[in-house]
């Protein structure tokens, strides 16, 4: 009995542990979107009208760019294998060209969205301005992990 309570114990100690890393897992994720947000919303200079039209539209959009992107990390993780067969390694290939392909369509179909509710320029800042956030996210996140060296890509 005493075993049982030890265990149940520790199960639900665990458990806690767990449900406090996810909560501030998504929180961490609630404060990156809230200032990607913030930063697109200042480099377009947004009216109040085109922000109705735009946020809905962009959100749609990032949502579905982000379920390609995960799926394009997903099989690029599974192909670290290295025991996968060269025809599993030609699939995967195959497979993930074909989603930087629905990546590629994704932008031209949503790019015709976004000029309907905002303008040819603002449009162009969004794509400069989610490369600059993510420039800054990548440079934070070296940071935070000790590696405050700049990575140089330079070919070989």
């Amino acid at each position: 009995m005493k075993k049982s309570a030890i265990i149940i114990s520790f199960i639900c100690f665990v458990f806690s542990l767990n449900v406090k890393a996810q909560d501030e897992h998504h929180k961490g994720k609630e404060k990156i979107k809230a200032a990607k947000v913030g930063l697109i919303t200042n480099r377009l200079n947004l009216t109040e009208e085109q922000a109705k039209g735009f946020w809905p539209v962009y959100n749609e959009f990032d949502s579905k760019r982000w379920e390609i992107r995960k799926s394009i990390r997903q099989i690029t993780a599974e192909s670290r294998n290295t025991t996968s067969s060269e025809d599993k390694i030609l699939s995967d290939l195959k497979e993930i060209l074909n989603l930087k392909q629905k990546d590629v369509d994704l932008e031209k179909e949503y790019m015709s969205k976004f000029l309907k509710v905002i303008n040819v320029r603002q449009v162009s800042e969004l794509y400069k301005t989610e490369q600059l956030f993510n420039a800054m996210l990548f440079n934070r996140l070296n940071k935070k992990d000790g590696k405050d060296e700049k990575i140089k890509m330079e070919r070989p």
